[in-house]
Order: C-alpha cells, then sequence, then structure tokens
C-alpha cells in the first residue's frame, strides 16, 4: 500500500507541475527565476515547502530525543533565524542587484574570481549533500516503515520530481510548493495528535519521558543548550549561502513581498521544526530508542519511525508516508532548480554569447546531471550526515563575509576571502567529525584543540570569527566599491516576452 501510495502522490504532483508549466516558460528566466511573478501568499507558500525536507522527520527528532525541549527550542530559532535575516537582506539584494540571478554571479561581481570560486564551491556542496540527503532520508524512512526497497524509492522521486522541474522549472517548482504548503502542517498536526491518542494521552507520554530521562524535559538543560545554539549557528550559516532563497527573492513580485514572505516563513519555519523536533521527545519516552552514539544499536537518528512502529494503526503510518513524501518533493524539486540556476546564470560568462534557447536547453540538461547524480550518491552513500554537518560548517564560514558586501563599500575581494577561511581554519579545529584526522598531521596535529561532540565551538566559532574578521578586513583595507557596478555588471539573460508574467497569490 505504502508503494502504491507513493506512486500516486508523485504521478499527481508530476502532472500538476507539468500542466501548470504548459506556455508559462517562454524564456530562460521564466526557467530560473520566474521574476516578480509571486504575491505574498505564494511567497510565503514555497519559502516554508522549500526547506521544509524529510530532514525534519529525522534530524530534528534525533535532536530532541538526544538533547531533549533544550536543543528542540534551539534548531525551532535555527531554522526561523535565516528567514528573518533574509526578511531584511531580501529587500536589499533586489535594491543593488535588479537583474540579478544568483549569489555566485553576485560574489563574482563584487569580490572577483578567488572569492567567486570559493563561495560557488560552498554554495553546491551544501546544496548537493542536502539533495542526496533528502532522498537518502526518504529511501531509508520508506524501507523501514514499509519494506519499500530503497533504490526503488530513490529513482522513483528523484525521476518524477525530475519530470516536472526540468521542464517547468521555478515556476513549476513554486506551483506545488504551495500546495504541499497546504498539506505539511495539517499533516504533522494529525500525525502528532495521532501519537498522543495511540500513547494514552499528554499524561502517559510525559510519565514515560520524566521516568526515562527526565533532564529531557529541563529547558536549562545544558547539553541541550549547547547543541541546540550549535544548531542555530549552523543552520543561520548554511541557508545564507543557499541559492534556492536567492531564487525566491527574485520570483516575489517586489521587495515588500519578500519581507512580508520571510517574516511570515520566520514563524510558520519555527513552529514546524518544533513540532517535528516533539516526536524525538516522545519516542525517548515511549519506544526503544538508544542514544549512545558509541553504541552500534544508535538509533536516534530515526527515533521517530522508531515510535512509529509501537503498535501504530496503519491510518497513522500511511499519513507519515504521505507527510514524508511531501516533504522531500518540495525541498528536492527546489534544489534541482537552485543548483542548476547557478550554473545557467554563469554560462554567459563562459560561453560566447549564447541565445536564449541554448540557455534553457542548458539549464535543462543540467537539471537532468544533478538529478542522476544525486539519485546515484543517494543509493551509494549512508554516511550523508558527516557530509552535511561540513557543508554547515563551510556555510558558517563564508556566510557574513559574503553578504556583508552587499552593504560595506570598503570590504575587498581579499579580505572577505580570508575572513572566511580563518573562520572555516577555527572551526575546522573544534570539528568533531574529522578530529582524528586533524591531529594526525604531524606537528600540527599537536597544537589543535580538543574536539567539542556538541558542535558548538565548531559552528559558533567558524561564524563568530569570520564576521570578526571581515569587520576588520572593512576597516584595514582600503576599498570603495561602487555598488552601482553591480546593476550595470549584472544583466538579465534574455529580453522577457511579458512584464515579469503574472502575478499569483
Amino acid at each position: 500500500m505504502a508503494l502504491g501510495l507513493t506512486i500516486a502522490v508523485l504521478v499527481g504532483f508530476t502532472a500538476v507541475g507539468l500542466w501548470y508549466s504548459r506556455r508559462r516558460i517562454g524564456t530562460v528566466e521564466d526557467l530560473i527565476t520566474a521574476r516578480n511573478s509571486t504575491g505574498t501568499g505564494r511567497t510565503t507558500a514555497t519559502l516554508v515547502a522549500s526547506v521544509m525536507g524529510v530532514w525534519i522527520l529525522l534530524a530534528a527528532p534525533e535532536a530532541g530525543a538526544s538533547f531533549g525541549i533544550a536543543a528542540v527550542v534551539g534548531y525551532a530559532i535555527g531554522e526561523a533565524l535565516p528567514m528573518l535575516a533574509y526578511s531584511r537582506v531580501g529587500p536589499r539584494i533586489r535594491e543593488v542587484i535588479p537583474n540579478g540571478h544568483s549569489l555566485t554571479e553576485y560574489a563574482h561581481a563584487r569580490y572577483g574570481t578567488a572569492m567567486y570560486a570559493f563561495v560557488l564551491l560552498v554554495s553546491c556542496l551544501y546544496m548537493f549533500v542536502f539533495l542526496a540527503a533528502e532522498l537518502t532520508g526518504i529511501a531509508g524512512a520508506l524501507s523501514l516503515v514499509a519494506g519499500v526497497p530503497q533504490w526503488q524509492t530513490a529513482v522513483l522521486v528523484g525521476g518524477f520530481v525530475l519530470l516536472y522541474t526540468s521542464y517547468g522549472g521555478l515556476r513549476a517548482s513554486i506551483f506545488t510548493d504551495s500546495i504541499q504548503a497546504l498539506l505539511v502542517l495539517p499533516l504533522l498536526v494529525v500525525a502528532f495528535a495521532g501519537a498522543i491518542v495511540s500513547l494514552g494521552g499528554a499524561g502517559e507520554i510525559h510519565d514515560g519521558i520524566a521516568s526515562t530521562n527526565p533532564s529531557l524535559l529541563d529547558p536549562g538543560f545544558i547539553p541541550g543548550l549547547q547543541f541546540g545554539l550549535a544548531l542555530a549557528f549552523a543552520i543561520l550559516g548554511a541557508e545564507l549561502i543557499n541559492q534556492l532563497w536567492w531564487q525566491r527573492i527574485y520570483a516575489a513580485e517586489d521587495g515588500q513581498t519578500v519581507e512580508r514572505g520571510f517574516r511570515n516563513a520566520t514563524i510558520a519555519n519555527g513552529l514546524i521544526v518544533f513540532l517535528a523536533g516533539l516526536f524525538g521527545l516522545v519516542a525517548a519516552g515511549n519506544a526503544d530508542v538508544v542514544t549512545d552514539v558509541t553504541s552500534s544499536a544508535y538509533n536516534a537518528d530515526i527515533a521517530f519511525f522508531v515510535l512509529l512502529q509501537t503498535a501504530f494503526p496503519e491510518w497513522i503510518v500511511l499519513a507519515v508516508v504521505l507527510l514524508a513524501l511531501l516533504l522531500v518533493m518540495s525541498s528536492v524539486d527546489t534544489l534541482f532548480n537552485a543548483l542548476s540556476s547557478i550554473v545557467t546564470a554563469d554560462l554567459p560568462r563562459l560561453l560566447s554569447d549564447p541565445d536564449d534557447r541554448s540557455l534553457k536547453l542548458g539549464a535543462r540538461l543540467l537539471t537532468i546531471v544533478v538529478a542522476v547524480s544525486a539519485i546515484y550518491v543517494s543509493l551509494r552513500a549512508r554516511s550523508v550526515l558527516r557530509l552535511f554537518f561540513l557543508a554547515d560548517l563551510l556555510g558558517a564560514a563564508v556566510a557574513f563575509p559574503l553578504l556583508y558586501g552587499l552593504y560595506s563599500r570598503r570590504l575587498t575581494g581579499a579580505g572577505a576571502l580570508a575572513s572566511s577561511v580563518l573562520g572555516l581554519a577555527v572551526g575546522l579545529a573544534y570539528f568533531p567529525d574529522f578530529a582524528g584526522l586533524l591531529r594526525s598531521i604531524p606537528i600540527l596535529g599537536g597544537f589543535l584543540p580538543a574536539a567539542d561532540p556538541l558542535y558548538l565551538t565548531a559552528f559558533g566559532g567558524a561564524f563568530l570569527v569570520s564576521t570578526a574578521g571581515t569587520l576588520i578586513a572593512a576597516q584595514l583595507f582600503a576599498g570603495e566599491y561602487d555598488h552601482g557596478e553591480l546593476t550595470t555588471e549584472i544583466q538579465q539573460l534574455d529580453e522577457p516576452a511579458t512584464d515579469g508574467g503574472e502575478v499569483c497569490d
């Protein structure tokens, strides 16, 4: 039944995406930016759906099961902060780069080739790992819950989503996001309510957690606070170098729409992650969840699905399967588009005056390459989490230097790159996942501090040191950049047939 539901949902959304895209993709601008086409309602919906991948049923409950309510709150705040930041930064991006498409073309124009190459590497690595993790997560979840072979899930999800995103681009993604956003929160509430009823009510659940590990309910639990704060730094840094948000900044009708949409998403995304994290608390007290990372039986990373297996009725399981599919589709189609748009926006600089047809073909071919590569990696890799954290660390180091150039005239490319590298070096010194490798380096290894198993000094150090370095570099170096150059240097890839297309709410 789960496989049948999976196929039905995939076919349905593919058909909707293809139908909506008909006669709406006139130029490459329509395909990769959908410029000025969405009102506040649809902007909010796509901002909520795009970030809500299947990871919220894995990582958020893992944080709750392992570190308690303090980590859940930290995770929710961490997911809300980037939206709040973009509500201020987004209008500025539209103001100084009115014809832009990607953060990498901005990095090249503002800072030069070296910083551009670093930002391109960091942003693409983060999004590709995010994409592979989404496909790996949904494949593992359906295998655990319903016995669906992992390769079938990865190929079906990746293949069907590819059909409508390669044809309809960002417009198809935003439209399907709108539908998915309307379904995700109700399904999450239904699943949570069903869990409460099945486990005997809120009182029974509380007593189960208190008897298993009462510290999980303590908002002042220090390890939980540390891990929650670490996640806040990690998510903030990673999302600030995520191309999918830059696309939606330009897709919005105007600067005010951007501000309102991101403000709305601040509240919605925080609430969704908070609710998802509570599943981990419930699982810790009412299912056989092992949170000791040194144990071979460790399963906190699938705490929510372990909870599902504790004699839950079939309708809850099917609701969760549908929820997981909606979550993964909404983020996978977004990431397909974001990755291909970065390269497509750079093609005019790499090719000799390509026409619109060539750019559209390039965007679609790149989408196919990204999709096939991500499906392959998801089938081969089973330890994506470490790479995910490394990508978060890279984002934490480069985010502030990259965006500060939108405001500062004095910050130079050399100063931004040096600050990013310095922040990354500090973060790596405390990063636990590669502690053994780094400390085995002759001479250098002996001077490194102890790794932080809760990641706070790694992510926090990378973000704060790069921020401090950026502010100092802006004072020391005598740059006098004219932001007007961004308007003249970064142009639209074509002359749109209409004035930005229809505006949809």
